[in-house]
């Protein structure tokens, strides 16, 4: 009788259908936490934080990290999180380090203070890379450790095109320097000016293209239990889904336009109600912004994302709804507003309870049997050594 691996790629129907021997199971995704008992460690974190002029903070996230994965549970059983709190000072006090040497490059020699901010330029991929595999590292389901492969040449080409602009800029900027010194200043600083607009509005253009690459290195790096996970949609998604969120984000401009021209037309001009009505206004769009916008923006890009990641026993779906969140969004900003902001815990915990029920992991064949085998052959024991050692956590 011919023996099968258990990890043997999945065949599929040309239905789409998964095979009937290989029989896929859904798995809820629930979140238990409350928010009295999330208050308790948020308030014990805020003081401590502030106590300690903010070296408690990278214990503060462990806690919080710890709670919410814990309390985060796909088919019944939690998820873990083994992060080292220490490590993640040691990130932390890296990072302090390098606000400090700015702050010290800025103020003693003003001319060097672009030497820190392009070193960082440069370190980002590196450091972004080492915090997802921190994160991912030290998390698990059923005693097994999910993990990071995205490489480091990948994280690099996934963010080269945000340097390529910020070089243009800066030679251009070299040439204007120098031709301020001469009669042609006017015309230079026009041309500096006319190139500044042309990369920005190219970025912009290439904004969704951008997102797209950065995810498909974020999500197709995922790993857990020898599952390598990708991100299937296709740039038009990315593409749709920017054009959306710009129409709602030009609704909400032309919604507070209209409110102005009606409270200024109501005043008789721009007298001085309408100027007393102006602060207002601003206080309006302040939250129309992120009363639709955001909640808009959230719940179709967790959609388009998660909805779209699988490997080949994995699938995950995203059904949230942009509704429901306009709703709590704005239910959690005015107890917050009441409250004076000791709401905000309970905010948390409602946002991450809607978010994560929303989801929902589909998989393929006898999990159990694919577990057992995944722990005895767990590679990544050590995991990075850049983002083990220091903890580098980024919150991404």
């Amino acid at each position: 009788m011919t023996q099968h691996s258990e990890f043997e790629a999945t065949e599929f129907l040309s239905d789409g259908r998964a095979p009937t021997a290989d029989r896929a199971q859904t798995l809820d995704i629930r979140f238990t936490g409350s928010g009295s008992e999330y208050f308790r460690i948020w308030i014990v974190n805020l003081l401590l934080t502030l106590i300690t002029f903010t070296l408690y903070w990278p214990f503060a996230r462990a806690r919080r990290l710890a709670y919410f994965q814990n309390n985060t549970l796909v088919g019944r059983d939690p998820l873990g999180f083994h992060g080292d709190p220490w490590k993640m000072f040691r990130g932390y006090l890296l990072m302090v380090m390098f606000g400090v040497s700015y702050w010290a490059v800025s103020n003693l020699a003003p001319a060097l203070a672009w030497v820190p901010l392009l070193l960082l330029a440069v370190l980002w991929p590196a450091l972004w890379r080492a915090s997802l595999q921190f994160r991912l590292r030290n998390t698990s389901w059923r005693g097994v450790r999910m993990s990071f492969e995205g490489d480091l040449k990948g994280a690099y080409l996934c963010m080269l095109p945000f340097f390529i602009p910020v070089v243009l800029i800066g030679m251009v900027f070299g040439v204007v320097a120098s031709a301020m010194q001469g009669a042609e200043a006017g015309a230079a600083g026009a041309v500096f000016a006319a190139v500044t607009g042309v990369v920005v509005l190219a970025m912009t253009a290439l904004s969704p293209w951008l997102l797209a690459r950065i995810k498909r290195y974020q999500h197709g790096g995922y790993a857990f239990a020898q599952e390598r996970t990708r991100l299937d949609a296709g740039l038009g998604a990315f593409y749709g889904f920017s054009f959306r969120a710009m129409g709602v984000s030009f609704l909400c401009t032309a919604l507070l336009a209209g409110l102005g021209a009606i409270v200024a037309a109501a005043a008789g001009g721009f007298s001085g109600a309408a100027v007393i009505m102006l602060p207002f206004l601003l206080a309006l769009a302040y939250l129309v912004f992120p009363l639709l916008l955001v909640p808009y923006t959230t719940s179709r890009l967790q959609n388009l994302l998660w909805a779209n990641t699988r490997s080949r026993r994995i699938r995950f779906d995203s059904q949230l709804q942009f509704a429901p969140l306009v709703a709590l969004t704005a239910k959690n900003w005015l107890f917050i507003a009441l409250t004076l902001g000791l709401y905000w815990p309970f905010a948390k915990v409602h946002t991450a309870r809607m978010r994560l029920e929303a989801m929902g992991v589909s998989v393929q064949g006898d999990v159990n049997a694919w577990l057992a085998k995944a722990q005895g052959g767990d590679k990544g024991i050590l995991g990075d050594a850049a983002g083990d050692f220091f903890g580098i956590d980024m919150g991404l």
